[in-house]
């Protein structure tokens, strides 16, 4: 189990870190707001179907077709982790070698909505303060690595809970066996 969990993880990691890097490398910039979450959870969605694909293999060829829920669910949870240390991998490799800004842009993009929405010069004044130090945290690793994970895991933990559910029940897409017409 722990090699396929290491082979669609990595596979898994990849492809949403590819994504994550090729965004952030892009000439025109990172999309931040809605654009940026939906093209960030929908890359999520798709490179994390293999937690999927790696439980029903698992379930078809070393589990004879049969796998339990909490087996086939912490086995999404190590795909998952495995995926989740890639992407992490992949936000420090773009925010190193590339000039994207990221944080001073999102900032920026956030005091520009909150301008737009009519707060007051004061209310500005103090979001102003607040995304300083909001800049200033995010410099740490120690705070930016585990918050990168947190936008990736979650969303492992849902799909691993789907996948676990639907098959652990045998009948729902079962193995295809090659068989010789008589």
């Amino acid at each position: 189990m722990l090699d396929r969990i290491l082979i669609y993880g990595t596979m898994a990691g990849l492809a949403v870190g590819a994504m994550l890097y090729a965004t952030t490398a892009a000439p025109w910039g990172m999309p931040h707001g809605y654009l940026g979450m939906l093209i960030g959870y929908t890359t999520m969605l798709i490179a994390l179907s293999l937690v999927f694909v790696g439980i029903k293999r698992q379930r078809d060829d070393a589990g004879g077709g049969v796998i339990g829920f909490w087996p086939a669910f912490g086995m999404g949870l190590g795909i998952s982790l495995v995926a989740g240390i890639f992407y992490v991998l992949a936000w420090e490799l773009a925010q190193a070698t590339t000039a994207s800004g990221f944080i001073e842009s999102y900032t920026a993009a956030l005091m520009a909505d909150k301008k737009a929405s009519g707060a007051s010069a004061a209310e500005l004044a103090r979001y102003a303060a607040e995304m300083r130090a909001f800049e200033t945290q995010y410099r740490d690793p120690l705070f930016r690595l585990p918050m990168t994970f947190a936008e990736i895991f979650p969303v492992g933990v849902l799909v691993s809970l789907v996948s676990a559910g639907l098959l652990r029940n045998p009948r729902f897409m079962p193995a295809r066996r090659n068989r010789v017409p008589a």
